[in-house]
């Protein structure tokens, strides 16, 4: 995990081959919220400075929908690609963005996944596609999981946490504490179960609430400041 500053603002950055992965910070009040002017203009300031010739999100509606990039908005919460220089990302402030990259088809995805998404393993389906369309395999799949939400935090219903424990996937993984739903583990099930390799899978662990490291966006702690990140990947 590399720190990279471009003027003020503050990107969490990995690279793994011809594959770059960002997570972008809240540092200096940078927001990618699309539905602002200004979080266009972050877009294609974007654009501009990794010389990429296009930008590819979503109207992200907390789906198990999946596209292949095609240079119109569509609804739904996850984008493929194996175009160079076309980048695909998530806006997040709480959700759960995972990218996964597959070099050696040259197809990547970005991934939002908060409990609706997970629920419905839309990583999983989008690994799935992945096989389908590009012919992956998921042994070669790196994956990366931004900063989001953590099972420290994310408090919800006792009856959404049944509703998850009640899975075949879940059964034997602790992904609760008392109120408190872990969508990582969730996800984290998922990968493996689908074949991802665990020395595959990397994570940030940082926590869009309480961690101490990063100013990050959280819609539940939002009396901070509010806003939306930006989690994308793109090939060279």
């Amino acid at each position: 995990m590399q720190i990279e500053t471009i003027n003020n603002y503050e990107f969490i950055k990995f690279q793994y081959e011809n594959a770059v992965i960002l997570f972008s910070t809240a540092k200096d009040n940078l927001n990618f919220n699309k539905n602002t002017e200004g979080g266009l203009l972050n877009l294609e300031k974007i654009k501009a400075h990794y010389n990429l010739q296009g930008i590819g999100y979503l109207n992200q509606i907390h789906s198990d929908t999946i596209f292949n990039f095609d240079e119109n908005v569509n609804d739904g919460d996850a984008l493929i690609t194996n175009k160079i220089r076309i980048a695909i990302g998530v806006f997040t402030a709480d959700c759960v963005p995972v990218i996964l990259v597959d070099n050696k088809k040259g197809a990547i995805a970005a991934v939002h996944s908060g409990w609706k998404g997970t629920k419905a393993s839309i990583v999983s389906k989008t690994i799935k596609k992945l096989e389908q369309d590009y012919g992956s395999n998921a042994k070669d799949i790196k994956v990366y999981i931004g900063p989001h939400i953590g099972g420290c935090c994310y408090e919800v219903s006792n009856e959404l946490i049944e509703e998850f424990t009640s899975e075949d996937i879940y059964s034997n993984i602790k992904i609760s504490n008392n109120n408190k739903l872990d969508l990582e583990k969730c996800i984290l099930a998922q990968l493996v179960e689908k074949g991802i390799k665990e020395e595959n899978i990397t994570t940030t662990n940082i926590c869009t609430v309480c961690n101490n490291q990063f100013e990050l966006y959280s819609y539940r702690n939002s009396e901070n400041k509010q806003g939306r990140m930006f989690s994308f990947v793109y090939l060279t």
